[in-house]
């Protein structure tokens, strides 16, 4: 992962927040939260979905979750940027990261995250209140293109929104 960035306190708005059940079902869930929250017509909600999926699953696969403990979603914004956020009780045993195999057929969810958004990065709340995952993107940006995969960095730490 990348360097730790603090990102500008700038004002935030609450889009939209939801405790899901920890399960995969709560994907689809999620990616319909967000595009209802954002609105089909805003310019960012393609991407803020796909993160959130991404992040989401991550969670979902990767944290100390156990089935039906809760994660948290929110998505929050700024004129500039829209940032989805993904709470889990974070792991033990590893943290979020980019995979360098663009070509593999999973793991691939933090390569698309950095792809599709201007930043990236992980805020640790202590063994007993988790971890949030975070990513900024630009509110008025075209889709980048997926099909070539180059890792981004991330600010692995960094302090995120809020």
């Amino acid at each position: 992962m990348g360097e730790t960035m603090k990102v500008p306190s700038v004002e935030q708005r609450v889009i939209g927040s939801i405790q899901l059940v920890g399960i995969r079902e709560s994907v689809s869930h999620a990616r319909s939260e967000v595009r209802r929250w954002l609105g089909d017509d805003h310019p960012a909600v393609d991407d803020a979905v796909l993160a959130a999926s991404e992040l989401l699953t991550n969670a979902l696969r990767h944290s100390d979750a156990r089935p039906y403990d809760f994660v948290g979603l929110t998505v929050t914004g700024t004129d500039e940027l829209v940032y989805v956020e993904v709470r889990d009780p974070g792991s033990a045993f590893s943290g979020p990261h980019v995979r360098r195999e663009p070509q593999a057929e999973d793991g691939r969810g933090l390569l698309i995250v950095s792809k599709i958004s201007q930043d990236w990065g992980v805020r640790e709340h202590g063994r007993v209140l988790g971890r949030t995952v975070w990513c900024a993107i630009r509110a008025a940006s075209p889709s980048p293109d997926l099909s070539t995969l180059e890792p981004v960095s991330g600010s692995a730490g960094g302090l995120g929104p809020g």
